[in-house]
C-alpha cells in the first residue's frame, strides 16, 4: 500500500493523539466516519500503526535520570550477543537498545530514580556479566526536543 496524502494526515493526527475518534479524525481529513475507520483499519493491517499507547510522564513517576549507556564486550562476550540482549530485554530500566556500528557494542537508553538508582542497576546487572567489558555513561541534562512522532 502507498500512502496518499489523506492516509498521511490520518498517521499525523494518530502521532500527536491516539485517543481521537474516527469521527473526529474523519472530520479533520475531510472524511465520512466509514471510509476513515477502514482506511484506519488498512493502516493497521498492513503494519504502518504498530500499536496506540499512553505516553506517562516519566518525572511524575520518579524517574528524573535519563542516562545513555555505551557498553562494549569482551572478545569472548561477543559470543553472548544473544544471552546479553536477552538479559537487556528483561531490565524494565532499559527502555531502548541498539547495537551499533563503531567502538562500541550497544547503547542502552536507561531511566532511574536518581544516579544512585543508576549507579545500582549498572553494578547489579551490566557489570556483573563477565563478558561486559566497558560501560560508558552519558548523563542527560535538559531535554531539548523529543518525540515519538514520525516525519510524514
Amino acid at each position: 500500500m502507498s500512502l496518499n496524502q489523506v492516509d498521511r494526515q490520518i498517521l499525523a493526527l494518530l502521532q500527536q493523539d491516539a485517543s481521537l475518534s474516527t469521527a473526529e479524525i474523519a472530520d479533520k481529513v475531510g472524511l465520512s466516519q466509514s471510509p476513515c475507520w477502514r482506511r484506519i483499519a488498512k493502516l493497521e493491517q498492513d503494519g504502518y500503526i504498530k500499536g496506540k499507547v499512553a505516553l506517562l510522564d516519566e518525572k511524575q513517576l520518579g524517574f528524573d535520570m535519563l542516562v545513555y549507556a555505551h557498553v562494549r564486550l569482551s572478545n569472548h562476550g561477543r559470543n553472548n550477543l544473544a544471552e546479553f540482549e536477552k538479559l537487556i530485554m528483561s531490565y524494565d530500566e532499559v527502555t531502548e537498545c541498539y547495537t551499533m556500528a563503531g567502538t562500541m557494542d550497544f547503547m542502552l537508553r536507561i531511566i532511574s530514580r536518581g544516579i544512585e538508582g543508576y549507579e545500582l542497576f549498572v553494578r547489579d546487572n551490566l557489570l556483573n556479566l563477565e563478558y561486559v567489558q566497558e560501560v560508558h555513561s552519558n548523563v542527560t541534562m535538559t531535554c531539548v526536543k523529543r518525540t515519538t512522532a514520525l516525519p510524514l
